[in-house]
């Protein structure tokens, strides 16, 4: 007979408009339990929204089931700090938190950058400096990710803004083909 340990996991989607949320948790077989699940997800400038959940399967929210949009007018989800709480009743004692940094929308920028660097005519300085810098954006990136990971909210915020300034500016600038940071940097 095994105890209750209630756990979920966010799973990638790879889409802006879903997020993922499957459910990891191991429930007893007698008893078994019997409520109606629920998770709470607290949205980013949207607030907190309680929700069905099914047990044993990946629930896919999009933002006319979260409450943002109306129903079948689903739009991107806003990237930020997520904070999920899975529970089966009592609420007060059967429950896991989660807390994620959604940075889909942000992904998605930087992807389009990547590719359009792929495509671009540039000679090697400047390919290679626009190499430089979006390893850089992906640094940011990640360093915001690992922040959010490990309850340092402000740093991750601060990490995001800067990747996503950074981003902004190299695609204003055409990808990047001047090539200085390389010459400065590299040569």
């Amino acid at each position: 007979m095994a105890n209750l340990q209630l756990d979920i996991l966010v799973v990638p989607t790879y889409s802006v408009l879903t997020l993922g949320v499957t459910d990891a948790s191991v429930y007893p077989t007698n008893p078994p339990v019997v409520s109606a699940p629920s998770i709470e997800i607290e949205i980013p400038g949207f607030g907190t929204k309680i929700l069905p959940f099914v047990p044993d399967k990946v629930n896919v929210f999009t933002s006319s089931t979260l409450g943002i949009t109306d129903a079948g007018c689903n739009q991107p989800l806003p990237d930020g700090v997520y904070r999920l709480k899975y529970s089966v009743a009592p609420a007060y004692t059967n429950y896991v938190e989660k807390t994620i940094l959604r940075v889909d929308r942000l992904q998605e920028k930087f992807d389009n950058a990547f590719l359009q660097l792929n495509m671009m005519v540039c000679d090697m300085a400047l390919k290679t400096q626009s190499s430089v810098t979006l390893n850089t954006i992906n640094f940011f990136i990640q360093g915001a990710i690992a922040a959010a990971n490990n309850c340092a909210e402000y740093e991750s915020n601060t990490l995001y803004a800067q990747a996503d300034n950074m981003l902004n500016n190299f695609l204003k600038s055409n990808c990047g083909c001047s090539g200085n940071n390389y010459l400065i940097n590299f040569y």
